[in-house]
């Protein structure tokens, strides 16, 4: 049985929806109060509402991952309101999709600016309130495409997801003797609002590719984001965890109608 996580205070960034909202849910289910993070304050204050109506705590905040001063205000908030932050689920990341070619410096600059630096910016804010304590989890949502797989118009996004990997590294090593922890969860195929935008056909293809036949929830993910914030998992860090349905496994589609 995990220890109990209720009462403890979580940031989910982009948590608007999606990934970020079922982490927020899942969360709060938990018992968890969250700070439910995005760009767009109506949006963020809609999913808190959503984890209030349904008996947690909860709390909306616009701020934007790519500014330093926002982050700084995120926490503030997280202390302000909540007396700690012990959790912090970096999660926001942007996949616009653009060939190699037709991709320009402004395209690269948004994806590396939101999914790496976001990470970067949101993990110094909070470091001062975890090291406070000597206690912390860092979860990072990273992706199989960039660590694992690849995928054509997403080599910007491939980089900024691989970039995670290694800046959770070196992070878990220097933030280890603080009792802090880094890891990352590594979805596969997810069935959000952003992948459904991708089309029918596109869906119908990667349910193919996948051992299990289908594509994963976001509470597949939240779930895999509890359990490195539990402190059963307190002796693991820097490492990440594959949460696709057994997505990399097949060599090729083949295997999967052998």
């Amino acid at each position: 049985m995990f220890t109990s996580l209720k009462g403890r205070g979580v940031i989910v960034t982009g948590a608007s929806k999606g990934i970020g909202r079922g982490i927020a849910l899942g969360f709060a289910s938990a018992g968890c109060q969250v700070l439910v993070v995005s760009r767009h304050l109506g949006e963020a204050e809609a999913v808190a509402d959503e984890i209030i109506a349904a008996g947690g705590s909860a709390l909306g905040l616009a701020a934007d991952v790519t500014r330093q001063v926002e982050m700084q205000a995120m926490a503030d908030t997280a202390i302000r309101s909540f007396g700690s932050i012990d959790i912090l689920c970096a999660n926001a990341g942007i996949f616009p999709a653009a060939k190699l070619g037709v991709m320009t410096e402004a395209d690269f600059d948004a994806v590396m600016g939101t999914n790496l630096k976001g990470t970067f910016l949101a993990v110094s804010a909070c470091l001062p309130a975890m090291k406070s304590r000597n206690k912390g989890r860092i979860i990072l949502t990273s992706s199989i495409t960039g660590p694992v797989t690849g995928y054509p118009g997403w080599s910007h996004y491939g980089a900024s997801k691989a970039g995670q990997l290694g800046f959770m590294r070196t992070a878990a090593i220097e933030l280890a003797r603080f009792g802090i922890t880094v890891n990352a969860v590594l979805p596969g195929n997810i069935a959000t609002e952003g992948l459904s935008g991708l089309g029918e056909e596109y869906v119908r293809g990667m349910e193919a590719s996948v051992p299990m036949r289908r594509l994963g929830s976001v509470m597949d993910i939240a779930h895999a984001a509890l359990f490195f914030a539990s402190d059963e998992a307190g002796y693991i860090t820097g490492q990440s965890l594959v949460v696709d349905g057994g997505q990399i496994l097949p060599e090729s589609l083949a295997a999967l109608e052998a």
